[in-house]
Formats: C-alpha cells, sequence, structure tokens
C-alpha cells in the first residue's frame, strides 16, 4: 500500500453529513491555493467516468442492494485513485478530495454492510495527510439540505434501508447513523473536527490557517501557469 512517504504531494480530505458545508470549504480552499500560485488537483466522490453511467442507470432503477453499492463506489474511487489522485501526488501535487474512503465507512456500515469487509475494499487507500471533519446537527443539515433543494433522492435518503416511509425522515434518521459512524472514526484516523454551524468565514479563515501552516516547510509544486510565466522570464532574458 502508498504511503505518505511514497509521494511528494499532499493529500486534504474533507469528509460530513450531506449539508455539513464541508463542500463549500474545500471549494474555497481550492480557489486560495490556485490563487497563492500552487498546483492543485480536486476530485469528489462518485465522479469517475468509468462507472457514472452505471451508477446512474441502477439508481434510477433502483436495482442497488448494501453489497453492490458498494462494490460500484469503491470501483469509481479506485479508478479516480489509479489515474489521477496517486499520479498527481507523486508528481507533488496538492490534491483536494470532497470525501475519501471514510464516506464508504461511514454510509456502507449505516446500511448494514460488515465493517471490515468495507475497509478491505479499500485498504489500497493510504492515511491522508490531513482529514477535516465537518460536523453540524443532523436537524441543521437537513434543514440546509431542503432549503436548497424541492426534492430528497431516494438513496440520499436512504430508503432502501427501509428506516422509514417519509423521505425527510428517513433522510435525517440514515444520517443520524452516518453521523455516528464519522465520530466513531475521529480518533482512530485523526480527524480534524470543526464546528459547521459557525459562519462560512470563519471557517474558512481558521481552514486556511492551519493549512497555510502545515505547508510551511513543505516544497510546493508551483502551478502549470507560475512554471510557464518563469519559462517565458527566462527565454526573454536569453533574447536580450
Amino acid at each position: 500500500m502508498l504511503t505518505q512517504s511514497d509521494y511528494k504531494g499532499k493529500l486534504i480530505v474533507v469528509e460530513g453529513i450531506d449539508g455539513s458545508g464541508k463542500s463549500t470549504q474545500i471549494d474555497l480552499l481550492y480557489k486560495w491555493l490556485k490563487s497563492k500560485g500552487h498546483s492543485v488537483f480536486f476530485t469528489e466522490w462518485n465522479s469517475s467516468r468509468l462507472v457514472n453511467s452505471t451508477s446512474r442507470l441502477a439508481k434510477d432503477k433502483r436495482m442497488f442492494t448494501p453489497t453492490t453499492f458498494s462494490l460500484l463506489y469503491a470501483t469509481d474511487f479506485a479508478d479516480r485513485w489509479e489515474n489521477s489522485i496517486m499520479p498527481l501526488l507523486r508528481a507533488g501535487v496538492i490534491v483536494l478530495a470532497d470525501r475519501y474512503a471514510f464516506t464508504a465507512f461511514a454510509r456502507d456500515i449505516a446500511r448494514g454492510v460488515d465493517p471490515q469487509w468495507v475497509r478491505n475494499l479499500y485498504s489500497f487507500a493510504p492515511q491522508p495527510d490531513l482529514v477535516l471533519y465537518y460536523r453540524v446537527p443532523v436537524e441543521k443539515a437537513v434543514e440546509r439540505i431542503l432549503a436548497g433543494r424541492a426534492k430528497i433522492k431516494y438513496y440520499e435518503a436512504g430508503m432502501d434501508v427501509g428506516l422509514a416511509d417519509n423521505r425527510v425522515e428517513s433522510f435525517t434518521l440514515f444520517q443520524k447513523r452516518i453521523q455516528s459512524e464519522y465520530d466513531s472514526m475521529v480518533d482512530e484516523f485523526s480527524f480534524t473536527v470543526y464546528d459547521g454551524t459557525q459562519p462560512v468565514e470563519e471557517q474558512q479563515k481558521s481552514l486556511r490557517k492551519m493549512v497555510k501552516g502545515y505547508l510551511r516547510n513543505w516544497e510546493l509544486l508551483p502551478h502549470p501557469t507560475k512554471i510557464m510565466a518563469q519559462d517565458m522570464d527566462c527565454n526573454q532574458g536569453g533574447a536580450e
């Protein structure tokens, strides 16, 4: 298994239940790091083109069992890891991930899948350099989700688990299960816990300060546009 000593880049991950605000924070961090001239790559859960169409079809037809759900998402993660995340880390890039293997540990176990079986599926994935866990009361997260859309999706609500007939009630109960799993991983995987109820600006300020300090003595790979600008300056200097 790849370890942190095997690559030059940095892997920073955000985790949390739906509506925790983690996606907003990592998006702001991504833009900030780019503005500082760093080479940064962003990846998110369930975004591999390899399984995207299969996943969408299975969800539409409600064909997933907890096990097939777990296997398909593990395939998605493995594809992104092998073809983008790992090569970029080795090249010295900062990789920001909106969800990592811990999402599977939380969601799949909340669906009743065997914990050790799930962890074995992701045994190739190393411990990230930083794991930022955004925690909010489930009721607050549900409020945010409902304010942003008209309807909660079937699997998102955990309707396949059979917790409740009403989607909002099922979603609430399912998210509580997931959050319980996250809470149990805090010490085991060295999560840095953030209060997701704080103002966005305050959370981002704190996050930038922490990341800046963490990267202070690390040799960053400059953003490609910065490298190109340096090359142009050198070429122009030689012509003179």
